[in-house]
């Protein structure tokens, strides 16, 4: 069973920038797809962006689209989401997923395997 590990959460005022990793371990990062979700308070989990097992597909959260950068390092086993021009309305837990099929419906159901989460918050 393939682990993710994210990290890199933290404060950032608005119009700062984070960068998020999710190391991928037991298994070979080459072998999934992966994609970053976010869950706010009271709010249901959303897709925010999402690569190919090749890289040749990427695909952006129309909220996202301009700001955020996911890229894979397969060298690193590591899966990573640039977030600039950050906003308060960004502020979720952001979630790392994995699956061997990219399906492009992007839903939470079609990723099998999940990181613990790591906590954005963006003051205004």
């Amino acid at each position: 069973q393939v682990q993710l590990v994210e990290s890199g959460g933290g404060l950032v005022q608005a119009g700062g920038s984070l960068r998020l990793s999710c190391a991928v371990t037991r298994r070979t990062l080459n072998n999934y797809a992966m994609g970053w979700f976010r869950q706010a308070p009271g709010k249901e989990r959303e897709f925010v962006a999402a690569i190919s097992r090749s890289g040749g597909t990427i695909h952006y959260a129309d909220s996202v689209k301009g700001r955020f950068t996911i890229s894979r390092d397969s060298t690193k086993n590591t899966v990573y989401l640039q977030m600039n021009n950050l906003k308060p309305e960004d502020t979720a837990v952001y979630y790392c997923a994995a699956d061997p099929t990219l399906y492009t419906d992007y839903v939470p159901d079609h990723f099998g395997s999940w990181g613990q989460g790591t906590q954005v918050t963006v003051s205004s």
